[in-house]
């Protein structure tokens, strides 16, 4: 998708720097996300992926630094405000309430309605839209207790969709995921890109964020290295960032990267 110049910029970190402790997970980061981006952010274990996607929410305050949505400081905005624009997939959830996956996603509505207002027909048509999308049509009287992993995973996102956010950011989104269902997943979050919204995503195989990112975030010892996924998902570059030596094979869709 191609953005002018003009477009508005969302979501944007300055000079931003992140720790746990005395470790520097990320430093000096100067970074506008647009609209029409997907980000696949990459990086080996522990490297800061999930802290910085929390950071980028507004659930933790960075080192130094700052996270702007709509040219506004994130930690000044209410967390409802913030929740119109923005959704975030945890990769850790809290266990499920007994209720209804139609229910449950409904949840995804509340930041959008007033106090004392239950959700109506728009609400429940979202909902049901997000359901289809999410590949759980026939499961809407379910309790989400009783659904496979993978299924509470696609729930979760569910929520996510229902929200109807412009900016998502999904932390390891094909957790549980069987492969064709990682792969409509993330052709999915690739059509919501292509259609304005701004996403924004870790993942553990590289190969998944050559085929549908348009652009690479990688966390490296304290460092980050970003840009258009076809000028720095490299061989060489990938290599280094996981101590894996890598061998670039050609694919259908662009090569692959296979570890030797």
């Amino acid at each position: 998708m191609n953005i002018p110049p003009e477009a508005e910029i969302p979501l944007s970190a300055r000079q931003l720097q992140i720790r746990i402790g005395e470790r520097v997970l990320c430093r000096r980061l100067d970074l506008e996300f647009l609209p029409g981006q997907c980000w696949g952010l990459l990086g080996r274990n522990a490297a800061g992926k999930t802290t910085l996607l929390h950071t980028l929410a507004g659930l933790r305050p960075a080192a130094a630094g700052q996270v702007l949505l709509d040219d506004r400081p994130i930690l000044a905005q209410r967390r409802r405000a913030i929740a119109r624009r923005l959704g975030l997939l945890l990769q850790e959830r809290a266990p499920a309430f007994p209720a209804s996956v139609r229910d449950t996603v409904l949840t995804g509505r509340y930041p959008h309605l007033g106090f004392w207002r239950g959700c109506g027909p728009n609400d429940h048509a979202l909902a049901d839209d997000a359901i289809r999308q999410a590949g759980l049509a026939g499961l809407e009287t379910r309790n989400v207790q009783t659904l496979s992993g993978g299924e509470r995973q696609r729930t979760a996102i569910a929520v996510l969709l229902a929200q109807a956010a412009q900016m998502m950011l999904l932390d390891e989104p094909v957790t549980h995921l069987d492969l064709r269902e990682q792969e409509r997943i993330l052709r999915l979050c690739r059509d919501l890109a292509d259609r304005g919204r701004l996403l924004i995503m870790s993942l553990h195989d590289p190969n998944q964020a050559l085929r549908h990112c348009t652009h690479l975030l990688m966390l490296h010892r304290g460092r980050a290295l970003h840009g258009e996924t076809v000028r720095i998902g490299t061989q060489r570059l990938l290599s280094r960032l996981y101590a894996q030596p890598l061998t670039a094979l050609r694919g259908p869709r662009g090569p692959v990267m296979v570890p030797y």
